[in-house]
């Protein structure tokens, strides 16, 4: 081998070593007497908004509340959930006092209540906001998707059940528990008795529906749905919804089950309770509802957007064709692809920032990725980390998604013989889309769920009429 050949090989090595999506599009043996050299050569790039329309959801954040942006209008957020049923839950028998068994003290509950738990809001702490819940009349099925219609689910008339005012901060709460490293805000909503009341009835006469969630959910609670009809400005991310029956029992001596009595002569009280909470093992969807406003947003031609949640995606068509036909011969090492954007407004008291992760997905298999829960595989989905100081976005090794994309064109242009028409398959393969998403790590930094991000925000990004290009590297053989 060369002394020349030996140092350009050492090079490429040097410069793609941290990555391994080098792809060859037709390398072969090598030549007698051929000289390996490595190039860059950059390919005009295509952007466009679009509409995302419904996205899917499958989360266990259920957001609640009202938010108009100047720029982008306003998007409602509800959700419905599904309440988990330990399996075998019961209810303590009542107290005997003969035998001095049982716990209860009477054979009815003490109160209802609904605690929507939120670990995050966005938007205004002290804004005066309005919540309705609803008691759901039939089960929901795994549909996910943000543009679910609870009415499908429940009827505002016969189901209503209570509503609550609120505020993101409860300023009824002493500033020292607020501040509690173990404080968990919430929103309690007291519900109306004979909901417990017929839980626990149940309880008693069919414990079978309680031998598990399904049981509960299909023949005794088929769950909630919550509004918030009043409040512009705040979003609540709620983590856990609970319904709690609470009872009272009696406080009981632990040597022989007799009753505590109190400094007076009275029995003593104490409340317990029984949960059904909202969990990842039961189902739980968002509804968002967007202004017509992000119709004018897409059609702005100069740039492209990203806006959540379930709003705008930019839409990317890369050089397939090009790179094919021109660099058909040699070995890619490295396709990069920059996404600058636009430095975001701040003059608005509650900006919406841009998104921290963007998903580079092929626009084929958006659809499946989420709802098979599908995570990165870097080579048709790919995703980038926004960097704020530089105000980009960098995807930096495209390769196998553009050797993917040709094989498959290749491959479908053999099967399709005399019927194959070129402009209808471009249509539909070679595009990708940003999308905004939630990226989940175990402790070990690896990927668990890649979810649609539903938290407000947007990002203005260089493109549309400004064509942006893609760097590929690669290397070729030199007569």
């Amino acid at each position: 081998m060369k002394t020349k050949f030996v140092w350009v090989m050492l090079l490429a090595i040097s410069l793609f070593s941290c990555d391994d999506n080098t792809e060859s599009l037709g390398l072969g043996v090598m030549p007698d007497g051929d000289k390996l050299s490595v190039a860059t050569k950059t390919f005009p790039v295509t952007t466009e908004s679009v509409l995302s329309d419904a996205v899917f959801a499958k989360t266990n954040i259920g957001y609640i509340g009202k938010y108009t942006d100047p720029e982008f209008g306003y998007y409602e957020s509800s959700f419905l959930t599904q309440l988990n049923c330990v399996d075998n839950l019961k209810f303590p028998a009542v107290y005997d006092r003969e035998t001095k068994t049982g716990l209860m003290a009477g054979d009815s509950i003490h109160l209802t209540e609904l605690i929507i738990s939120y670990d995050d809001y966005f938007g205004d702490s002290l804004n005066a906001c309005h919540l309705n819940v609803y008691e759901l009349n039939d089960n929901l099925d795994k549909n996910h998707y943000t543009n679910i219609n609870p009415l499908d689910y429940y009827n505002p008339e016969k189901d209503f059940l209570a509503g609550k005012t609120y505020s993101a901060v409860d300023l009824s709460i002493s500033e020292s528990v607020r501040n509690n490293s173990n404080f968990t805000p919430y929103v309690r909503v007291q519900l109306p008795k004979e909901i417990g009341e017929r839980i626990y009835r149940v309880n008693r006469e069919h414990p079978e529906y309680f031998s598990n969630a399904d049981a509960f959910i299909k023949n005794v609670f088929k769950g909630v749905y919550i509004e918030s009809d009043l409040g512009d400005g705040t979003v609540l991310y709620a983590n856990k919804v609970e319904l709690n029956v609470v009872f009272p029992a009696f406080a009981l001596d632990t040597l022989d089950n007799s009753i505590i009595r109190t400094s007076d002569g009275r029995d003593s009280i104490e409340y317990l309770v029984r949960s059904f909470v909202s969990t990842k093992e039961v189902i739980q969807a968002n509804k968002f509802t967007n202004s017509d406003e992000l119709e004018d947003k897409v059609k702005e031609e100069e740039w492209t957007y990203v806006k959540s949640p379930a709003g705008i995606f930019t839409k990317v068509t890369l050089p397939i064709q090009k790179i094919a036909d021109e660099l058909g011969q040699d070995t890619l090492n490295a396709v990069k692809l920059t996404f600058k954007n636009y430095a975001q407004k701040s003059d608005e008291l509650f900006s919406m920032s841009a998104p921290t992760y963007l998903l580079l997905i092929r626009e084929k298999d958006y659809k499946s990725f989420f709802e098979e829960n599908k995570i990165i595989d870097n080579t048709t989905s790919y995703y980038a980390t926004h960097d704020s100081s530089n105000n980009q976005y960098v995807f930096y090794n495209l390769a196998r998604l553009i050797k993917t994309c040709i094989t498959e064109k290749e491959n479908a242009k053999k099967a399709a013989g005399t019927n194959w028409n070129e402009a209808e398959w471009d249509k539909e393969n070679g595009k990708v889309l940003l999308v905004p998403v939630i990226i989940n790590l175990d402790s070990n930094k690896n990927i668990t769920s890649i979810q649609n991000d539903m938290k407000p925000g947007y990002v203005k990004l260089r493109g549309g009429t400004d064509v942006l290009e893609t760097s590929v590297t690669y290397t070729y053989f030199a007569e």
